[in-house]
């Protein structure tokens, strides 16, 4: 089948063409004519398989069709997305779609200031891609309504279940009308996404599913490294200079501050990169991403904010510097190469405490990940000697604190820590007690200057007789009170000056 053959109006069809596509995907080809005939539909496929278009398309056709006009603060088709840069991405695919048509669109998510975006509602809109948060504020700002809503698209939606956004969509969902139209995209289909399916979907919905759940994409060629958790850093460097072809690298890790140490890694290697989280703005995160896109960059580090998507062309190979605590958030991460029918490549790092991780995936995908080039191992610095606090600190909560403390207590007494230890203390003592006389001279003579001092005026004349000029205690530093330019030592200063 060809998208000429499928009953799009012209303006669809030219954008189509615009676009660069010829044949639909599976999903579109299943998706499209059911959807067309007005009929739920509940779609369950991989990233990068096409299901924007899948439920794009029909929208702008039947929005075409139908003849009626937006209303002030309200919109037609309401989109909802876990993430701002799937929102984003999103509404570009609606505008490239609809560049023929007079269809409005706009595109809502928090983390920016909202009054250019209540702005574009005020005369309402045909299509609003929206994340719940921010749909909910503005709805509570009567700044859109959505009670004349005709299609309600949720894609993602295990990944907006893992995000804690269950409550929200509930809030979302009783708000909409009865007669509506309602798409439901996952990746994958557990327990808790079937019953949050039946709620919003009408009975007997049209099912589409073009991949067994959770099975990566078989053009991805994927290499797994084992390697303890100090020297990562070390072989993506060493890969990333053997391999010119890795021109568009998409770098995953478990934490926001693990991404901006491995942008700091590499830029003193001279690699272009930059990082994608949450704590960036979204200006930021816009440029980074933009930059990544235009390959004004050539490594973009990302966490799981980026995994689902993210849609960027030939991007050549998917770094996994931290294996994923979601063993199905693999397959989405993974997911980013090899899409629109190209090849890709994948490479994981193992640490020893990421074995676990790395056996749950396998038992996932189904895949036994084959080992990499062993001779890269060579040109890497020698492995540093684990210490108990460092094995407590990678082991990510899973050595018990009683555990860890045994650990450390058995470390220091090998490396006769302790004895050194008492060493130190008693030699501190004996110097405590050397000192003592002295200290006590010196505190008597501080206590009568200030007891002799005024205490609000600004200078007094204090006399100490000669060579008993106190001295700064704790070691040569100066107490707060007695620092150079306090009023106590502007008062000393000036009693040894009319000596």
């Amino acid at each position: 089948m060809k998208f000429e053959e499928l009953p799009l109006a012209n303006p669809l069809q030219r954008a189509v063409r615009a676009v660069g596509y010829e044949t639909p995907t599976p999903i579109q080809e299943r998706s499209i004519p059911s959807l067309l005939e007005g009929k739920d539909l509940l779609g369950i496929a991989q990233t990068g398989t096409g299901k924007t278009a899948a439920f794009a398309l029909p929208i702008l056709q039947r929005l075409l069709d139908s003849g009626k006009f937006r209303s002030p603060k309200t919109c037609r088709a309401l989109i909802l997305l876990p993430t701002r840069e799937l929102a984003i991405q999103v509404e570009d695919c609606f505008k490239e779609y609809a560049q023929f048509t007079a269809i409005s669109t706009a595109c809502i998510f928090g983390g920016v200031n909202d009054n250019p975006q209540k702005q574009k509602l005020i005369r309402g809109v045909d299509v609003l891609v929206a994340t719940p948060g921010r749909l909910l504020d503005l709805i509570g700002q009567k700044a859109v309504t959505l009670k004349k809503l005709e299609f309600f698209v949720l894609d993602e939606a295990d990944r907006m279940l893992d995000m804690g956004f269950i409550h929200d969509i509930r809030k979302v969902v009783a708000l909409l009308p009865q007669d509506r139209q309602n798409l439901f995209f996952s990746a994958t289909m557990p327990e808790e996404i079937s019953k949050l399916a039946s709620t919003i979907l009408r009975p007997n919905p049209v099912r589409v599913e073009v991949a067994p759940q959770s099975t990566p994409i078989e053009r991805i060629r994927q290499e797994l490294y084992r390697i303890d958790k100090r020297r990562k850093g070390a072989l993506l460097k060493e890969l990333l200079a053997e391999h010119p072809e890795m021109k568009k690298v998409l770098v995953f890790c478990r934490t926001k501050h693990g991404a901006d140490k491995i942008v700091r890694v590499l830029e003193k290697a001279g690699v272009k990169c930059a990082a994608i989280h949450g704590n960036k703005s979204q200006n930021r995160r816009q440029e980074a991403l933009g930059n990544f896109k235009c390959e004004q960059i050539r490594v973009l580090v990302a966490t799981d904010i980026a995994a689902r998507g993210i849609d960027v062309d030939d991007v050549s190979h998917v770094f996994n510097y931290d294996l994923p605590n979601e063993h199905e958030t693999f397959v989405h991460r993974i997911g980013r190469t090899a899409r629109a029918g190209k090849d890709g490549v994948a490479i994981s790092f193992c640490s020893p405490d990421e074995e676990s991780d790395l056996r749950g995936i396998e038992k996932l995908t189904r895949v036994k990940i084959p080992e990499g080039d062993q001779s890269i191992y060579d040109k890497l610095p020698p492995p540093q000697k684990e210490t108990a606090e460092s094995m407590m600190r990678n082991s990510r909560g899973r050595m018990s604190r009683e555990e860890a403390q045994a650990r450390a207590e058995e470390t220091r007494n090998n490396r006769g820590a302790r004895g050194r230890k008492d060493n130190r203390n008693e030699n501190r003592e004996n110097a405590r007690s050397a000192n003592a006389g002295n200290t006590q001279n010196v505190n008597a003579q501080n206590s009568h200057a200030m007891s002799t001092a005024r205490p609000f005026g600004r200078s007094q004349n204090v006399n100490f007789p000669a060579g008993n000029t106190p001295q700064p205690q704790n070691g040569g530093r100066h107490h707060r009170r007695n620092r150079p330019g306090s009023r106590a030592r502007r008062r000393m200063r000036e009693a040894q000056g009319l000596q």
